[in-house]
């Protein structure tokens, strides 16, 4: 039997919700706090979770002896002085995506975990799916020759709420930090995390002054190169496409994905469709409770390198574009 690993949850909104349905399916998992920034809201999701404490303050959680690892699901602008707390106080961290607003956030976060010897990683659970541990294998065996590009999208449409974290310039808002990090991400995947030599951006920027749609073209050298796109008020078909000298890989549905098709030019086409249980984000959290049991302070599957070089794609993407939240003026 695996050790249980004790979890806190900061934050009671969406993202949060869907980490819970997948935490509770994990194998070794027991949800034991739940946070919030007001006790109405952190009793009410614990009341409706059965979660067997409430906490009303970030600093008063990381005082329980009982938590082992603290999941924050928060708005972007947050995230660097929680992580930091939580890792100074000897709690492993799940952050969710983008670990920071920008490169200079998340290298402190990085350096409190490496200073704490405490695990911290960014939450991009598609990682830990069946669908995309089965394209890493493709790719390592070499299914598909060498990889030449990679195409992805994630779009959505959604009404605009001003005061919404999606288009509050104060909340981190705007399609590339929530939505574009996953068509980069599967593109820095694929090449190896290694940092573009080569970016070309555009974005919309709507009333709020967030960007509602972005595209992005990447160049990893050579015929490496990398189409990503993202949009919250426009909804997209999201599959994600890898192709090679001799074949390609399609992910349909590419972010929710439940299936991998390879294609090998005509001679072999082959649809990985396993049984999934829970929502996909027990995937994850199952590989970091293996992480923590093992006594890492990283994930090899999503490494500290590779979400800084994602970081500074990001901060590149929006230089070109002029743009800074807030908090960064």
């Amino acid at each position: 039997m695996k050790k249980t690993i004790n979890w806190a949850l900061a934050g009671t909104g969406g993202i949060t919700n869907h980490f819970f349905v997948g935490l509770r399916a994990a194998e070794g998992a027991c949800i034991k706090a739940a946070v919030s920034r007001t006790k109405e809201n952190a009793d009410k999701f614990a009341a409706q979770y059965g979660i067997e404490k409430a906490f009303d303050s970030f600093d008063n959680m990381l005082e329980d002896p009982a938590i082992d690892a603290v999941y924050i699901g928060t708005p972007h602008t947050t995230h660097r002085d929680m992580v930091v707390k939580a890792l100074k106080a000897k709690k492993a961290v799940l952050c969710e995506k983008p670990t920071a607003i920008n490169a200079g956030e998340l290298k402190e976060m990085i350096g409190a975990a490496r200073d704490n010897k405490t695990f911290f990683m960014e939450a991009m659970w598609t990682r830990f799916t069946p669908p995309l541990c089965k394209v890493r294998e493709w790719l390592s065996q070499g299914f598909i020759g060498e990889v030449k590009m990679v195409q992805a999208n994630f779009g959505f449409s959604t009404d605009l709420n001003p005061q919404g974290r999606l288009f509050n310039l104060e909340l981190g808002g705007g399609s590339l930090l929530d939505a574009g990090i996953y068509p980069l991400s599967l593109a820095s995947m694929v090449f190896g995390g290694k940092k573009p030599e080569k970016i070309s951006s555009q974005a919309y920027f709507g009333e709020t002054g967030v960007d509602e749609e972005a595209a992005v073209i990447l160049s990893y050298g050579g015929p490496r190169i990398a189409y990503a796109a993202s949009a919250i008020r426009t909804a997209m078909v999201n599959d994600g496409w890898i192709y090679g000298t001799q074949g390609r890989i399609h992910l349909p549905g590419f972010v929710f994905s439940h299936k991998a098709i390879l294609m090998l030019d005509g001679r072999y086409d082959y649809t990985y469709e396993p049984d999934f249980y829970s929502n996909g984000y027990n995937y994850e959290a199952e590989a970091v409770m293996d992480c923590i049991r093992e006594g890492k302070t990283e994930s090899e599957v999503m490494p500290w390198a590779e979400s800084l070089v994602l970081m500074e794609t990001m901060d590149e993407i929006r230089r070109q574009w002029n743009f800074k939240y807030p908090c960064e003026r």
